[in-house]
């Protein structure tokens, strides 16, 4: 039997090298949002909706309904727009259940006070591993999928999986694993269950780099790709040589420019931290911590 192709409209964003994506069941108006984004320009402190209003518009022009803003992970490298969406569409926000292991680690980091809630309560939703909710008349799978960070989830709908900072394109490899809380034995592990997928697979990634020689940015790739070209997990790698080898490359990686800004917001589903008593909101450095 022909497994279900949902209606897939991406947009990258070369700012932050991220695409998000709304994914629509084809047999009615329902959709979802993966991996939505919050603009932020670290040098002011300003933020602005331009990204997310694009698939607002989107959204409204084509008559679509919004049921779903939906995360793969709790992004370091970029801010979610899910709580501005989900205000002007009456959405609900969800992430995967281990998005606490993220706030109890990071919570400590940032030093975010005893009114954090390092139970996940922020979202709406919490899918458990194996999990299945619908979009529409579309069901979708939840997998668990940690290494990048616990908290890591990849959604399977019929002959799409939208996989996070798991796997990059065949050229440009696999994601980092030395985050707090990361694992490159998991994100491996991880990597083999998304490659156990049929191998028609599209797979929907969160980043691209554009690899040296590539002239264009892309984000999708089929399951047979990846097992075929990727470069840091093609060809039948074992998991210790690719344990030994994302150790010794994550060692040599600086962290990404708005993982302080992004953490500290993600982390609370897209909220910011509490405005001091003179309603102002301020984000924290921490020092030597990361």
């Amino acid at each position: 039997m022909a497994l279900l192709t949902p209606e897939v409209h991406s947009y990258f964003d070369e700012a932050t090298n991220a695409a998000c994506y709304i994914v629509k069941d084809p047999s009615s108006t329902s959709c979802a949002i993966i991996d939505s984004i919050w603009n932020f320009d670290l040098a002011s402190g300003q933020t602005n909706t331009e990204h997310a209003d694009m698939l607002a518009d989107d959204i409204i022009a084509n008559g679509w309904q919004l049921d779903w803003i939906i995360e793969t992970h709790v992004h370091a490298d970029h801010l979610s727009a899910a709580p501005y969406l989900a205000q002007r569409f009456g959405a609900k926000i969800a992430i995967g259940s281990n998005i606490n292991t993220v706030q109890k680690v990071f919570g400590k980091v940032f030093n975010a006070g005893t009114e954090f809630q390092m139970d996940g309560s922020q979202f709406d939703r919490l899918f458990e591993d194996g999990e299945c909710f619908d979009i529409g008349n579309m069901s979708v799978q939840v997998m668990h999928t940690p290494g990048h960070t616990p908290a890591c989830v990849t959604y399977i709908i019929g002959d799409a999986a939208f996989i996070g900072d798991t796997l990059f394109m065949p050229d440009f490899g696999t994601a980092r694993a030395d985050f707090p809380g990361g694992s490159a034995k998991d994100l491996y592990q991880s990597i083999q269950k998304i490659l156990a997928l049929p191998d028609q697979t599209r797979l929907f990634l969160c980043h691209d780099y554009k690899a040296p020689g590539r002239d264009a940015f892309c984000w999708q790739t089929t399951v047979a790709d990846q097992k075929a070209r990727n470069i840091h997990v093609g060809g039948q790698k074992t998991e210790d040589e690719f344990v030994s080898f994302r150790t010794a490359r994550d060692a040599q990686l600086s962290m990404p420019k708005l993982i302080i800004p992004s953490i500290q917001v993600n982390m609370r589903a897209g909220n910011l931290p509490p405005a001091d008593p003179d309603g102002s909101v301020y984000l924290k450095i921490p020092i030597n911590k990361l």
